[in-house]
């Protein structure tokens, strides 16, 4: 027998009760490989009539009479065979589990209690449940942007990222001083950019906003990318500039409610809960954006759509236009494809958990999913959507 099996041990004796196991079982099974059976080993209960050989066996082993069972059921000889064979069946079940390494992925996610840590917390406890050998590790973060450096110097596996960012890193450009070769996985829901303000405030326009105080997102992420951006198409620059505020979501929210910023931008899903919460306590204005969509799409690109927050989300009487930027989970390029297929196995298994907490009413589908752009797709992912749709 191959030394370089591993082997797993199995009990030399069965017990309570049963005799000690023969010696002509081997004491360690080896995986993949079943012991030979003797005839004492495996007795074959036939009827007092019964007789001939032993069908199956070669040279037609004779079949020993045996005593009639009684009433009382199995014997013990019986009994110690069975006993035998589910030891053997779990010693096996036992080797091909621990043969297989668990992945462990860690996961770039946002901030915590922001809608892209709670994804990654709930992709973490899906994958947990699903038997799959893998174990993702979600990583507080400042999003986007810091998620793709981390992906590219490599102390993450995993990252959420909007698609305005990664298409930056995979160019190297604006905030990424080289290409980064990020893969994508799955485009998993649509950001939509809100430009918030008190109701009963003076700003009604977004050239209002010129030398006000703005939350415009946490440093290095996709929030703060896009600010930038709407700001600029706004001619809001040089001496109209607004004065900036790098807030996360739950800091610019609590900056709005306080009145130590006249507007808060932020780019999520709808609705957002931090935002739904506000809207309860304070009379909210969402100011149309989608006036610079075409501006956007000339210098950026076709991350940049044209949506509608709907009427009803946050207490809207009527729909307003803005914009809208996908949100993509992606990999490093290194990431074994197998790892790949099972993570996305998981993803579409249990959508509505992962964005229960994070965007209300949006599908997760994965005609929609392979919309990642300029991005490609990791080589896992293109073997999983081709198994969906054959």
């Amino acid at each position: 027998m191959p030394e370089t099996l591993r082997a797993c041990r199995l009990p030399a004796r069965v017990s309570p009760g049963g005799p000690a196991v023969s010696r002509r079982w081997p004491r360690r099974l080896v995986c993949g490989y079943t012991p030979p059976v003797t005839s004492a080993d495996a007795p074959v209960a036939a009827s007092r009539e019964a007789g001939g050989t032993l069908p199956g066996v070669p040279g037609g082993a004779p079949v020993r009479r045996v005593r009639r069972e009684s009433s009382r059921g199995l014997g013990r000889r019986d009994l110690l065979g069975l006993g035998l064979a589910g030891v053997a069946a779990a010693a096996l079940a036992g080797c091909a589990t621990e043969s297989v390494p668990v992945r462990r992925l860690r996961f770039a996610t946002g901030p915590q209690g922001g809608p892209y840590h709670a994804f990654g917390r709930a992709l973490a406890e899906a994958v947990a449940r699903s038997g799959h050998r893998l174990d993702v590790v979600p990583v507080a973060t400042s999003a986007s942007v810091d998620n793709l450096r981390r992906l590219d110097g490599g102390s993450v596996e995993l990252a959420l990222a909007m698609a305005d960012a990664a298409q930056d890193a995979l160019l190297g450009r604006a905030e990424f001083s080289h290409p980064v070769p990020v893969r994508a996985l799955a485009r998993v829901y649509v950001n939509y950019t809100h430009l918030v303000v008190p109701a009963h405030g003076p700003v009604r326009s977004v050239d209002a906003l010129a030398r006000r105080p703005v939350a415009t997102g946490a440093a290095a992420s996709g929030v703060h990318v896009i600010a930038g951006r709407l700001l600029r198409a706004a001619g809001l620059t040089g001496d109209r500039a607004v004065r900036e505020r790098q807030l996360g979501l739950a800091e610019s929210v609590a900056a709005l409610r306080a009145g130590t910023v006249d507007a808060l931008l932020w780019s999520g899903g709808v609705p957002t809960p931090a935002l739904s919460a506000l809207a309860r306590t304070l009379p909210l204005r969402f100011l149309p954006l989608d006036g610079f969509v075409s501006a956007l799409r000339e210098r950026y690109g076709s991350v940049y759509t044209a949506v509608t927050l709907p009427a009803g989300a946050y207490g809207l009487r009527e729909p307003v236009g803005t914009i809208g930027v996908g949100n993509y989970l992606t990999a490093r390029a290194d990431v074994p494809e197998p790892a790949v297929r099972e993570l996305l196995h998981v993803v579409f298994d249990r959508w509505r958990d992962l964005l229960r907490d994070v965007t209300a009413g949006a599908r997760l589908e994965p005609r929609f999913a392979i919309s990642t752009g300029r991005v490609p797709l990791h080589p896992g992912a293109v073997a999983y959507y081709r198994s969906v749709y054959g």
